[in-house]
């Protein structure tokens, strides 16, 4: 399963229900796009370290942003983008998500639902 940003964020606030998910989950991917989402909220050196040591930690695998990835989100926010509000970094966690046949689980049900071939899991905190 790969992971959206919300729900990293959703485990640094001490969400129950969010760190459970993960936990529970025996696969665990992210898309780069996330990981540098994660890294560019950090505020200090210290915030790096500990995204980086959480990721490692957990055993998560990082998906490269491939061709096909950038095409298929280029597709996506074609499509998407005036209806849903798909931005570019959601669109390519989507294609990363469609590319490696995984589910995504978000808590941002607006701009993902309407990817048809996108296997969206809604996580609600």
């Amino acid at each position: 399963m790969i992971f959206d940003t919300d729900i990293f964020i959703w485990v640094q606030r001490a969400n129950h229900k969010a760190a459970t998910l993960i936990d529970s989950t025996r696969e665990r991917y992210l898309s780069v796009q996330t990981y540098m989402e994660l890294l560019q909220c950090a505020h200090d050196k210290q915030q790096h370290r500990s995204v980086k040591r959480f990721i490692s930690q957990f055993g998560f695998t990082v998906l490269p942003l491939t061709e096909n990835i950038g095409h298929r989100a280029l597709v996506y926010v074609e499509e998407y983008g005036l209806s849903s509000g798909m931005r570019a970094g959601d669109a390519i966690i989507a294609a990363t998500a469609t590319e490696n046949g995984l589910p995504l689980v978000s808590g941002n049900a607006k701009h993902f639902r309407p990817v048809k071939d996108l296997q969206l899991k809604i996580f609600k905190a």
